[in-house]
């Protein structure tokens, strides 16, 4: 009997001990990565390609995600000393996704506001913009200065985010229903649903490239929309990523992020395919 009960309490030990090896290996193989997470739907931030190239990072056995958020989230990956792995997730479950622990950061042109605060924090802004809008090339509103002149007409913004939020500045528009990606919003604006779409500067000038009955409207100083454009990193709260990653993205000059972004918009694919 005590052979018995010292053959069992040795197997639990070695049981346990097993697992214990498995534990570490993960916690090691986790510590290695900086994994993020982006819509990979949101050119020239994001976007889905099926070719590789210098700077895509793959997603699937038959996706690749590249932009200026990848290089972005490379540049930090690389300086951190880990290997970077990027998961596609939609917008809404952004937050949720870092929150419960499967990634480590957001880079996917999101805007520090408040409310986004109180469930995560903010690193620095890592590119700074102007918001504007896309008509189509025939529309009378390509000559417009003001938003006020969007006044009675159909805009429309990505849902749950700054640029949806903004439209209700602009008294007596029809405030269309958002749409959860930019290609569907390009999709509508080509089909004459929609008058006007809102758009950060960067990817508006995406869009009209990929397009070319598109164009862009800018307001004159004091007429535009009132919002912050500028996109920050989102990472959980108290991380201990954010006092190196502040660091990192100190080292980045605005002439280098500038270029950064007109490359990732010179090589996207065509944001309505």
């Amino acid at each position: 009997m005590k052979k018995l009960l010292a053959l069992a309490l040795a197997l639990l030990m070695v049981g346990c001990s097993s697992q214990t090896t498995q534990d570490t290996v993960e916690n090691n193989s986790n510590e290695d990565k900086f994994v993020v997470g982006m819509e990979c739907d949101y050119a020239p931030f994001n976007w889905t390609q099926i070719e590789a190239n210098d700077t895509a990072v793959k997603i699937s056995d038959v996706d690749y995600c590249d932009g200026y958020d990848v290089v972005i989230a490379k540049r930090i990956a690389d300086e951190l000393g880990k290997e970077l792995e990027v998961k596609k997730v939609s917008w809404d479950n952004l937050i949720i996704a870092i929150n419960q622990g499967d990634i480590d950061a957001i880079i996917a042109g999101m805007t520090d506001t408040p409310e986004r605060r109180e469930e995560v924090d903010f690193t620095e802004p890592y590119y700074e913009s102007q918001m504007v809008v896309i008509v189509r090339s025939d529309s009378d509103l390509v000559d417009i200065t003001d938003i006020q002149e969007l006044s009675g007409r159909k805009v429309m913004g990505q849902i749950a985010t700054l640029y949806d939020e903004v439209i209700d500045q602009i008294d007596g528009v029809e405030h269309m229903t958002p749409q959860d990606s930019y290609p569907r919003m390009v999709l509508a604006l080509n089909e004459g649903e929609v008058d006007a779409i809102t758009a950060e500067l960067p990817v508006a000038e995406g869009v009209v490239a990929a397009n070319e009955g598109l164009t862009i409207v800018k307001f004159e100083e004091g007429h535009g929309f009132e919002a912050d454009t500028s996109v920050s990193i989102a990472l959980a709260k108290d991380s201990e990523l954010l006092e190196p990653i502040n660091e990192i993205l100190a080292g980045i000059s605005q002439d280098e992020k500038n270029q950064l972004m007109i490359d990732a918009t010179n090589r996207q694919p065509a944001i309505n395919e």
